[in-house]
């Protein structure tokens, strides 16, 4: 398949000096998204988009998605008391397209809150970080990794769309009743040792760690039960509670809101999904073998939220709210722009989208504007992400206002 030799060559050269020539499944994801120099998300593999991208996200449909969003954090800023600055920091921006809606949305119609905001993005990928400075210019963004910011230094929101699936994922399955982890080696064919391309094949073994165990108890899940049939497998995302640690000790007041796909413990590790959720992104086509294309496919994960509500918890942050994406955007004015996007006259008495009307938008671009805002609340694909809503620090006057994208119509 459509592997990068010299990442292979690496990964392989990891396993056989590893001290039982093997390493998690979290290592070997790490080392196939985030080697410095050959893993995915750090090279010219990397493709987001329809064309010739692997996948898309919502910012690629339209500019509503950001557009919403920046009317949620209009009103945080409101509920905190106008602080300036008010930070918004982004976490894994892509190709920096949430940001410019945002911002770009903001500067017209909230000027006050634009000049009051700080716009911080946190990116890992060099190569994404450079598209982001160049779509970017002339807006006021910084950028800086995570550990770089103080702690208790943000007052305003951290905030992340489709971040937490990309984290590498521990794997393990279920044999004779025990938890054991899945480990990668290398294999042991020596005809393979010219072959362009080492090959990978997984092995089993005792946990890496004790928080393995420590994160089943978090989310209250008993694999012993025997409604788990031998062979179930499924992930364990230690790196999101890492993550979740540090915005929790950066932030001082504020919000944490957090998009991505995935489901409550519950549904995470049903018996009946026996395979786990790890999926792979190569040219718009999704499988579950992480062992080809590496280098050149995305691997992802769907994310526990209930692991992240809990740990949220002991690390002070308070749950204000966990909703569908669809329900969220409705909320936040996503039916009304439906509504309007064929019936212009409804734009006469409202300033701020009344240059539409006067675009006089050809009828395709009409409608393919309206597929985009229906594939933003569709419930079996981005309408069905799961939107997670946080805070730290806010008074009970505060945290008394209802966000706007929770208040759902009775």
């Amino acid at each position: 398949m459509d592997s990068n030799p010299a990442l292979c060559a690496a990964i392989a050269n990891y396993i056989t000096t590893s001290p039982q020539q093997r390493i998690t499944f979290s290592q070997f994801m790490d080392l196939a998204l985030y080697h410095p120099e050959y893993g995915y998300y750090s090279s010219d593999a990397l493709k987001i988009g329809f064309k010739g991208g692997d996948f898309f996200t919502s910012p690629n449909l339209c500019a509503d998605f950001g557009e919403l969003l920046a009317e949620q954090f209009f009103q945080m800023w409101e509920i905190l008391g106008k602080p300036i600055p008010f930070s918004l920091v982004e976490m894994g921006a892509g190709q920096g397209l949430l940001a410019l809606h945002i911002l770009k949305y903001h500067q017209l119609h909230y000027p006050d809150f634009f000049t009051a905001l700080e716009y911080i993005i946190v990116e890992k990928s060099p190569t994404l970080r450079q598209e982001q400075q160049q779509r970017l210019q002339g807006f006021p963004v910084r950028w800086c990794n995570l550990e770089e910011i103080p702690p208790n230094a943000i007052a305003g929101c951290f905030f992340s769309n489709e971040l937490v699936d990309a984290f590498p994922v521990h794997q393990f399955i279920l044999e004779t009743g025990e938890l054991r982890e899945i480990y990668v080696t290398t294999h042991s064919n020596k005809k393979e040792t010219n072959a362009p391309c080492p090959s990978f094949i997984e092995v089993t073994g005792e946990p890496s760690t004790p928080q393995l165990a420590e994160y089943l108890d978090l989310v209250e899940m008993n694999f012993t039960q025997s409604a788990y049939p031998d062979g179930y497998r499924s992930e364990i995302n230690l790196a999101a509670l890492d993550w979740l640690s540090i915005v929790a000790d950066r932030l001082q007041r504020g919000y944490v809101l957090t998009i991505d796909y995935g489901y409550p413990a519950s549904r995470y590790y049903n018996p009946r999904r026996s395979q786990g959720t790890l999926q792979c992104y190569y040219h718009h086509r999704f499988h579950d073998n992480p062992y080809i294309n590496i280098g050149r496919q995305d691997i992802t994960a769907h994310v526990d939220f209930t692991a992240l509500e809990r740990w949220g918890e002991r690390c002070n942050l308070k749950n204000i709210g966990f909703i569908q994406q669809g329900l969220f955007l409705m909320a936040l004015g996503l039916g009304e722009r439906i509504s309007r996007v064929f019936s212009t006259r409804r734009y006469a008495n409202d300033d701020r989208i009344a240059a539409l009307s006067e675009q006089k938008q050809p009828l395709l671009q009409l409608l393919q504007h309206r597929d985009a805002l229906h594939q933003l609340i569709d419930p079996t694909g981005l309408g069905g992400f799961g939107v997670l809503i946080q805070s730290k620090g806010l008074h009970n006057t505060e945290t008394s206002q209802k966000l706007k994208g929770l208040t759902l119509p009775e």
